[in-house]
C-alpha cells in the first residue's frame, strides 16, 4: 500500500477535478454505469481530473468528450465553490496511487445540444462507462456510490433551479 494510510488521511491533499451534470431537453441528466470491479453497479455523472495548464472549463469539456464520446454540449452554470468528497478507508492508499484523500471538484451544468446517437462510450482508449441512460435528478443520489452521496446532494442543491428552466416551456 503506497501512502494514504487512513491514520494520516487528513494530511493528504485533495485531487483537483471537474464534474459534468449534462441535461437533455427534458431536464434529465446523463449518467453512466462505471466499469469498476470495486463498485460494479454504480452510476455517476462524468467527472475527472484537471490536466496541467488546463482550466476547469476546458477540463470539463475534455472529460465529457472522453467519457461520453461527444462534445455536443454548452456550459450553462458552474458551482460557486469547489466541492469535496473523501475516499472511504478501503480506497485510501489505493486510488490515485495513494497520493490523495479524495477530490476537490468544480462542477458544471451543461445543456446537451446533440442527439442520443452522438454518445459513444468506446471512443476513448480507456472507457469509464459500460452503459448510459438519462435519469431524473431525484434518482441520482440513490445510484451513486455511498461516499459521494453528500457531494451529489450539494450539486443538486446548487443546480436545482436549472431543471425547470431546461424542461420548461420554450
Amino acid at each position: 500500500m503506497s501512502g494514504g494510510n487512513p491514520k494520516n488521511a487528513a494530511a493528504l491533499p485533495y485531487r483537483r477535478g471537474v464534474g459534468a451534470m449534462l441535461f437533455n431537453g427534458e431536464g434529465k441528466v446523463f449518467i453512466g454505469r462505471r466499469l469498476s470491479a470495486k463498485y460494479p453497479n454504480s452510476w455517476q455523472m462524468p467527472q475527472g481530473g484537471i490536466d496541467k495548464e488546463e482550466d476547469p472549463k476546458q477540463a470539463v469539456l475534455r472529460e465529457l468528450a472522453e467519457e461520453t464520446g461527444t462534445d455536443k454540449a454548452e456550459i450553462i452554470a458552474e458551482t460557486k465553490e469547489w466541492l469535496t468528497y473523501d475516499l472511504p478507508e478501503n480506497l485510501l492508499g489505493v486510488s490515485w496511487g495513494g497520493r490523495f484523500r479524495g477530490q476537490e471538484q468544480k462542477w458544471f451544468a451543461l445543456r446537451f445540444t446533440g442527439v442520443d446517437t452522438d454518445f459513444n462510450l468506446d471512443l476513448h482508449h480507456k472507457p469509464e462507462f459500460c452503459e448510459w441512460r438519462w435519469a431524473g435528478v431525484e434518482e441520482l443520489q440513490d445510484l451513486i456510490v455511498p461516499f459521494k452521496r453528500q457531494l451529489y446532494k450539494d450539486i443538486l442543491e446548487e443546480f436545482r433551479g436549472l431543471v425547470d428552466k431546461i424542461a420548461g416551456p420554450a
